[in-house]
């Protein structure tokens, strides 16, 4: 069987070739029960358009770039499915960078990587996308860009975010209320934004029980399985034990669960614990632990949908640009005794 071309998609849905093409490319001037109807009929014939072709026709590449400083962690790995995914729906094609800022010359590396690619646009995800150094290059060159959970500057650019210090808030009140008082706190790498916004969400819920935060409950992680194993080996062998621990991501919360394990301290009998991202550890451990689940891939998707966006290269500080998507607080057996799944 040939390819379905563009024109069997118009003659099947009754328009003309262009308003196929501006359905696909997402462009604006479309009626919403055109863009529906053209839309099923691209579904219904499996219709995948020639990249190279497009590109040849326009001024668009239709490829996206996703920046990351750590690609081989599980945070990024779901960043990745999400854009992979949306833009495969979307008719894009997504490129991976692995960016190092501590690397001399980082600068010229990226600005190789936008004119060899003629990148479309560019999602930034964090710490990186709070570079100054990158921001401005990148504005420089022209090159529209989102941002995920971006610490500064919220008005420069599109961005989507969760609510960490609501999320963190949230979990820490659900360990006071299963009746820990005495509750250790891991802290993320400093680098990124949601670090401190956790960290201030923990305080505000102990504090709202009127609960003290020690200093010897609070540890230096950088979200690590490593970072948690060491802090958890330092709480958990002190003179008096919490009894219970909220790590900031599940690879530490993992960390702490091992420790626990290798000292004979029965979890969560003994000891609560509870992490956040709702990673696959936090699902595969046992037992499985208490998390929230933050929407990763939802947040690369969305980042997607708004660089498609034909109004966003004309108006990029637009609000309609910034989002903010829910979270969840998944309650297992690391927290919780009655809790058998």
């Amino acid at each position: 069987m040939r390819p379905v071309t563009l024109k069997d998609v118009a003659l099947r849905a009754g328009v003309s070739p262009k308003t196929v093409s501006r359905v696909i490319n997402g462009e604006a001037h479309v009626r919403p029960e055109v863009r529906d109807a053209v839309q099923r009929i691209v579904d219904d014939l499996d219709y995948r358009p020639n990249a190279f072709a497009r590109s040849l026709s326009s001024s668009r590449s239709y490829l996206l770039g996703l920046f990351l400083d750590d690609p081989g962690s599980g945070y990024a790995a779901d960043l990745q499915l999400g854009a992979l995914m949306r833009c495969r729906a979307r008719s894009y094609h997504l490129v991976v960078e692995p960016l190092d800022t501590a690397a001399p010359g980082w600068p010229g590396d990226v600005v190789a990587i936008i004119k060899a690619l003629r990148l479309d646009g560019a999602i930034l995800s964090p710490p990186i996308c709070d570079n100054g150094v990158l921001l401005d290059l990148l504005d420089r060159e022209g090159l529209p860009y989102v941002r995920i959970s971006p610490r500064d500057d919220p008005g420069r650019s599109g961005l989507v975010d969760m609510d960490d210090t609501a999320a963190t808030r949230e979990m820490t009140e659900h360990l006071i209320g299963l009746g820990h008082r005495d509750i250790g706190f891991i802290k993320g790498d400093p680098a990124h934004s949601s670090s401190a916004k956790r960290l201030d969400g923990f305080c505000a819920a102990m504090a709202a029980a009127g609960l003290a935060v020690r200093p010897d409950r609070l540890g230096e992680g950088d979200f690590s399985f490593r970072s948690g194993l060491r802090v958890g080996d330092a709480m958990l062998r002190g003179a008096s034990l919490p009894t219970a621990i909220f790590a900031s991501n599940d690879d530490m919360a993992l960390g702490v669960l091992v420790t626990a394990m290798r000292l004979g301290i029965a979890v969560p009998e003994r000891l609560a614990i509870a992490g956040f991202d709702d990673a696959p550890t936090a699902r595969a451990a046992w037992p499985p632990i208490t998390t929230i689940r933050q929407p990763k891939g939802e947040m690369a998707a969305s980042a997607v949908d708004i660089l498609v966006d034909p109004r966003y290269r004309l108006s990029p500080t637009d609000p309609d640009f910034r989002r903010r998507l829910g979270y969840e607080l998944v309650a297992r057996l690391s927290s919780d005794p009655a809790r058998a799944d």
